[in-house]
């Protein structure tokens, strides 16, 4: 064995046993993330909310939670190996683009986080523009309020879409083991962030949105209104949009009078409910739902959602 295949098998063993130290704190890393984010942007929405509330918090936050504690459930149960198992099951085969190359840590991580966030906004697009996959996010989009909550509330089906588009995603870029676990907490930080009910000042608001989406950026695409909700996909960098001419800059009626969720649909027992919330996608008719179609120029179109 020569001297570069002895320092190949160094380098490896060093990364594995890296990768089993990352994926031991993975889980408390993104749990403190989790509830760390939800405390802030909790009592930020009490200290200074953007809009007023249409209904209870109390009632809003306990369905939504449930619902989330029921997705955790399903993932543990159907994906014992999360995205970072992945990554190291990817890993120590050399699967993978960026596990065949021999790039700087640092540049790698970026190229992985920025891959991966394009992913998810493409992904999210598609959520928009496949009839079926449509039935399965609205559940996101049906919230009567629009609060750190909604940042996690989808449907069961759609998070295991997810984490399976997710994982051939990692095994196709071969990102490292820590590109993943920081590209999970800025995805779920930023998700809950810009999901939030918080004022922030105009001119804070225009420079942050620079970098990353904001609160008022993402809550343009919770509007009832078609145009407004096909925009502005990004949950954490707000460059897709720009790029793929996807961005609106504010809702036409303003923040506090634009109306967030889906048209014909407020009954709280249908879209606030967990019940409710675990049959919406099997609920009324969607064929002629496009990514393209502009505002509700149509009595036929509403109609057709409800027959």
């Amino acid at each position: 064995m020569n001297t570069a295949d002895v320092l190949i098998r160094s380098r490896l063993k060093e990364t594995m046993n890296i990768n089993e130290v990352m994926i031991q704190y993975e889980m408390p890393v993104r749990l403190g993330f989790f509830f760390g984010m939800l405390t802030v942007m909790g009592f930020w929405e009490i200290a200074a909310p953007r809009r007023q509330r249409r209904i209870s918090q109390g009632l809003r936050w306990l369905n939504n939670l449930g619902l989330v504690f029921l997705n955790s459930l399903v993932v543990r149960l159907l994906f014992p190996m999360a995205a970072v198992g992945v990554a190291a099951f990817a890993a120590e085969r050399g699967w993978g683009v960026l596990n065949m190359m021999n790039l700087p840590a640092g540049f790698e991580g970026l190229f992985a986080v920025l891959f991966l966030d394009g992913v998810i906004y493409f992904q999210h697009v598609l959520m928009h523009a496949v009839p079926v996959l449509w039935r399965l996010h609205r559940v996101h989009h049906a919230d009567l309020d629009f609060d750190v909550t909604t940042g996690a509330r989808f449907h069961p089906i759609e998070i295991v879409l997810s984490i399976l588009i997710k994982f051939s995603a990692i095994v196709v870029l071969g990102p490292s083991v820590v590109a993943v676990i920081l590209f999970e907490v800025l995805l779920n930080a930023t998700a809950m962030f810009n999901h939030s009910n918080i004022a922030l000042p105009l001119g804070l608001d225009r420079v942050l949105r620079l970098f990353v989406v904001t609160p008022d950026m993402h809550r343009v695409h919770h509007s009832e209104e078609d145009d407004e909700c096909n925009s502005n996909f990004g949950f954490n960098l707000p460059w897709w949009d720009r790029l793929f001419g996807t961005y609106a800059a504010q809702p036409r009626a303003g923040h506090e009078a634009m109306c967030i969720g889906i048209h014909t649909y407020h009954d709280p027992k249908q879209v606030v409910w967990l019940p409710g919330m675990l049959t919406f996608p099997f609920v009324g008719k969607i064929t002629a739902y496009a990514i393209n179609r502009r505002l509700w120029d149509s009595e036929d179109l509403r109609k057709e959602e409800n027959e």
